[in-house]
C-alpha cells in the first residue's frame, strides 16, 4: 500500500520529515483496505499512463462526484479507516517529528523538480549546479533533509511511478523503463527488485491476482 498526501494550500502532517515512511502492513491493515475498496467501488486510478495527464482535475472531478453520492455512514467509515492507516506513519518509532528543523528552500525545491522530472536524466551533479551547491555538500544536505542520498532517493520514487504504471496502464516493460528514467530495461529490473524484493513481472502478476490490473 502507497500514500500520497496533498492539500489545496500545501500545508502537510509531514512538512517537518521528508524521509520516506515505512510501515509494515498488519493483518488489520490488510483488512481495512479491503473494506475501504468494498465502501469506495470505481476509485481506480487507471485513467492514463501519461503522468501530466493522470493528475489532472477532469478526472479528480469523477471522484468528487462519486463522493457527494455517499451517504453519512459510508463517508464516515471512509474517513476512519483512511485515517487509521495514515496514523501507523506517525507511530513514533517511524516518525520522528523535528520541531524547529526547517527544511532549506534548495532542498524542498529539487523534491519537487525530481518527482516531476522522473522521466529525464537526473544526475547528484545537476542537481546540485541547478541550486548552486558543491555536490558533496549538496549530497550531505539532501540526506540530512530526506534520510536518503539523492541517487537512492531518485530511483525510489521511479520504482513507486513504475509500479503505478504497471498496475493502470498496458504498457512494456521497456516503455516503462524509458517513462520513469531508467537507461535500460536490465537497468531497471535490477532496480525495480533491489526496492520491491520481486521483479517487475512477478508484481505484475499480483497486480493480476488481485484484479488490480488496466481495464479497457
Amino acid at each position: 500500500m502507497q500514500f500520497f498526501e496533498e492539500s489545496n494550500d500545501g500545508t502537510s502532517l509531514f512538512s517537518n520529515n521528508r524521509t520516506i515512511l515505512k510501515a509494515e502492513a498488519s493483518d488489520i491493515d490488510i483488512k481495512l483496505f479491503i473494506r475501504l475498496l468494498e465502501i469506495n467501488p470505481g476509485r481506480g486510478i487507471n485513467r492514463s499512463d501519461n503522468p501530466k495527464v493522470y493528475e489532472k482535475n477532469i478526472f479528480y472531478k469523477e471522484y468528487q462526484e462519486l463522493n457527494n453520492q455517499q451517504n453519512i455512514a459510508t463517508y464516515m467509515e471512509t474517513q476512519g479507516i483512511l485515517l487509521q492507516l495514515v496514523a501507523r506513519f506517525l507511530n513514533p518509532k517511524i516518525y520522528k517529528y523535528h520541531e524547529k528543523k526547517i527544511i532549506p528552500v534548495k532542498i524542498t525545491e529539487t523534491l519537487s523538480y525530481i518527482l516531476v522530472n522522473l522521466h529525464q536524466e537526473l544526475s547528484v551533479s545537476y542537481l546540485a549546479s541547478r541550486v548552486n551547491q558543491n555536490i558533496d555538500y549538496f549530497s550531505r544536505l539532501f540526506k540530512e533533509y530526506t534520510g536518503e542520498r539523492p541517487i537512492n532517493y531518485i530511483n525510489e520514487k521511479r520504482i513507486e511511478r513504475a509500479q503505478y504504471l504497471m498496475a493502470t496502464s498496458r504498457m512494456s516493460y521497456s516503455d516503462i523503463s524509458l517513462q520513469t528514467g531508467f537507461e535500460n530495461l536490465s537497468y531497471f529490473s535490477k532496480t525495480f527488485k533491489k526496492f520491491t524484493g520481486i521483479s517487475p513481472r512477478e508484481y505484475k502478476k499480483q497486480i493480476y491476482s488481485v484484479g488490480f490490473d488496466h481495464q479497457g
